[in-house]
């Protein structure tokens, strides 16, 4: 394939990434002051936050066959005028203080997170493959670098008190416009339907692959970690440690800007020591992390715990990716089953936390994300890469 077209894909992939995560963190960043707003406990804006989960899952199991439908490009259009859409009704409903209207929106920009993050993690699959080198870690960098641009933005926006409605429609108007220029700049989308006519051809699910669902339970571990400091390390940081809003969102930014760094320069470490052993030390420097973070007595040792948890927190999700796809023929079937595990972990674990918030604090209640990433350590040899001579026969384990 050209060169020059493998390298617009790979930027385009890149800028589709960063504009998630910055949707996201505009979100995530401003989560205590929507909680103020409709005047929730932890629990029950943990409640309100499963919705994302909910429309999330209904739309990750089917985001790999709307790909063979409609193309990686089309399915991230899709994804991001439907979190669009559910970003103008979350406006409305803030506006309103209407808590049902307000997971309506939830719902349906869950519903786009879905379809938006499996496609491009398809997308930079086949984009990685082509290239023949490891950057699926800067992909991901881009989603950290928009996630950071993102809570930077909101704690902004938070210290001059904007309101949450203004700042979510000029969100929307951001990707309703690049969501018509980017993605046409994606590979040709006949790579992804060769690679599903050959699962098909194959004649076995990718979710009854062994392992495909240890991989899965590597990224699992990582994404709750990464999605909890998403949802809940400014809440932690306000309640926990009597900082402001905007203090809060600092500390979330720090998050990020760690995981973004990390990911950012992640592909030569891999390169260099090997997808396991970098596994192994991600995982524990984000567990080393959070129970830091947890622990600290001040807002100064929180924030060298959030920089070693957000270093932890930086390559299991990408290295999961990658080890999905190390099989061509395969990579987009076992992509989206790994991408499915991965993001019901980011979007439903950070919920179930707030509940667990309303008995021990929200802060406390992370320590039992340690147990998911111990469970991600035990497991992280399944995600060594596989040689050319095992594409077959891992087929036939049950």
């Amino acid at each position: 394939m050209n060169k020059q077209v493998v390298r617009n894909a790979s930027m385009a992939t890149f800028i589709v990434f960063a504009l998630n995560g910055l949707v996201f963190a505009s979100w995530a960043a401003r989560i205590p002051a929507v909680t103020r707003i409709l005047g929730l406990t932890a629990g029950q804006m943990g409640l309100l936050l499963l919705t994302i989960a909910v429309g999330s899952v209904m739309a990750l199991p089917m985001a790999g066959s709307v790909v063979a439908r409609l193309g990686t490009a089309n399915t991230v259009r899709a994804g991001g005028f439907t979190a669009a859409f559910g970003g103008l009704v979350i406006s409305a409903a803030l506006a309103m203080g209407s808590v049902p209207l307000t997971a309506v929106g939830l719902f349906f920009f869950g519903i786009g997170v879905g379809l938006w993050d499996v496609s491009q993690n398809i997308e930079g699959a086949d984009v990685e493959r082509h290239l023949g080198r490891t950057v699926m870690p800067q992909f991901h960098a881009g989603f950290s670098g928009g996630a950071f641009i993102g809570a930077l933005l909101g704690a902004g926006l938070s210290a001059l008190n904007v309101s949450m409605p203004g700042h979510l429609l000029a969100i929307v108007v951001l990707v309703a416009v690049a969501m018509v220029v980017v993605p046409r700049y994606f590979l040709p989308d006949t790579h992804v339907e060769a690679a599903k006519s050959d699962a098909v051809k194959n004649g076995r699910s990718a979710w009854t692959e062994r392992r495909t669902l240890l991989i899965g339970l590597v990224v699992l571990g990582a994404a709750l970690t990464e999605g909890a400091a998403n949802d809940w390390i400014a809440k932690a940081t306000v309640d926990g440690l009597g900082a402001t809003e905007s203090a809060g969102a600092i500390m979330f930014a720090v998050f990020v800007a760690s995981m973004t760094l990390f990911r950012f320069f992640g592909g030569k470490f891999i390169d260099t020591y090997g997808r396991v052993p970098v596994l192994y030390g991600s995982l524990g420097a984000a567990l080393l992390g959070l129970v830091l973070f947890v622990v600290a007595p001040n807002i100064w040792l929180a924030g060298v715990g959030a920089i070693f948890w957000g270093a932890g927190a930086a390559m299991g999700f990408p290295m999961g990716m990658s080890a999905a796809a190390d099989d061509p023929a395969r990579a987009a079937a076992r992509v989206s089953v790994v991408s499915t595990i991965g993001y019901v972990a980011f979007l439903g674990g950070p919920p179930l936390l707030g509940f667990l918030g309303d008995h021990v604090t929200i802060r406390w209640a992370l320590l039992a994300i340690g147990v998911a990433v111990v469970a991600s350590i035990l497991t992280a040899p399944a995600a060594k890469p596989l040689p050319a001579a095992a594409y077959v026969k891992v087929d036939a384990e049950p």
